[in-house]
């Protein structure tokens, strides 16, 4: 498994922690302080608002669990990979994939986020 890889699994993990204390120590283990997460509804800086936002997404979406699709590609300092959401052994609701940067200690420093298919 590369860097990339290991970096997109605990990415993921981190999507669906539940444990608010647990997700937390994960977020601040993971990003940088003043770390950025941005996609088409969100625009998170700093572990406080990565975190709110993650915590929003488990709640608009209860009991779905994220998980990676397809290969994580990877060059110099950033990676990108495809995602989905949806409950365990049914069909996704939502697809993206995210393209996230590292910085010089392995964490995260930007992420952007796209949607390729969202609920009607």
């Amino acid at each position: 498994m590369s860097d990339f890889d290991t970096l997109a699994t605990r990415y993921i993990a981190v999507w669906n922690e539940t444990d608010a204390t647990v997700r937390r120590a994960a977020i601040e283990e993971l990003w940088a302080p003043d770390g950025r997460y941005v996609d088409p509804a969100v625009a998170a800086h700093g572990h406080d608002d990565i975190d709110a936002t993650i915590g929003a997404v488990q709640a608009q979406f209860p009991g779905m669990r994220f998980r990676l699709r397809g290969p994580v590609d990877g060059h110099h300092e950033q990676a990108r990979f495809g995602w989905q959401l949806g409950p365990t052994g049914a069909e996704d609701l939502v697809e993206g994939f995210d393209v996230v940067e590292r910085d010089a200690d392995g964490r995260l420093v930007h992420v952007l986020g796209f949607l390729d298919k969202v609920p009607s």
